[in-house]
């Protein structure tokens, strides 16, 4: 009988865990950017980003779970709500660039955009990938430091008998 914790795998080691993360994530993101132009003929295209992005980031997160960094389990609702998060923090990053971009440059050629955003966004899933390794999938969270002000255990003292226990007593102890 297998326990919970032998259950579960070993954590990758970083470099193989941000390989897996470009992966899953940015083939995500490329099925995801087709989903948004396909949807976006029969809707408003920010209608259609925003389903996408929420559909998208589902996937990304249980994707993140399973594979990325080793849990070979489901994502409970708290991942999702930390991975979605990270996702609104990275979304905000390549939109403040893109405005950066567009108060700087009267005209910005679309080659200029594409660097910026792909620059951006490189530079937020970096830091998305440690807010996910490092919080959001992190492991052994009970085994963590104790805060400060936390209540410290109490060890107990054992005082010695009076008589040091016989070759009978200790027979039945073992």
């Amino acid at each position: 009988m297998e326990t919970g914790q032998s259950q579960e795998q070993a954590a990758p080691a970083a470099f193989t865990a941000f390989t897996r993360f470009v992966l899953c994530g940015g083939g995500v993101g490329i099925t995801s950017s087709f989903a948004v132009a396909a949807l976006a003929s029969w809707i408003p295209w920010a209608l259609a980003n925003a389903l996408i992005t929420v559909v998208s980031t589902l996937l990304a997160t249980e994707l993140h779970a399973r594979f990325t960094f080793g849990a070979g389990r489901r994502a409970t609702w708290r991942q999702h709500a930390q991975s979605a998060g990270s996702a609104a923090a990275a979304y905000a990053v390549t939109c403040v660039a893109m405005l950066v971009l567009h108060q700087m440059v009267a005209a910005p050629g679309a080659a200029l955009e594409q660097v910026v955003y792909l620059s951006a966004s490189a530079l937020a899933g970096v830091a998305r990938f440690a807010v996910l390794r490092l919080v959001v999938f992190t492991r052994n969270r009970a085994q963590a430091a104790p805060t400060v002000g936390a209540a410290r255990p109490v060890h107990a003292t054992v005082a010695p008998t009076a008589a040091p226990a016989g070759p009978a007593v200790l027979g039945y102890a073992a």
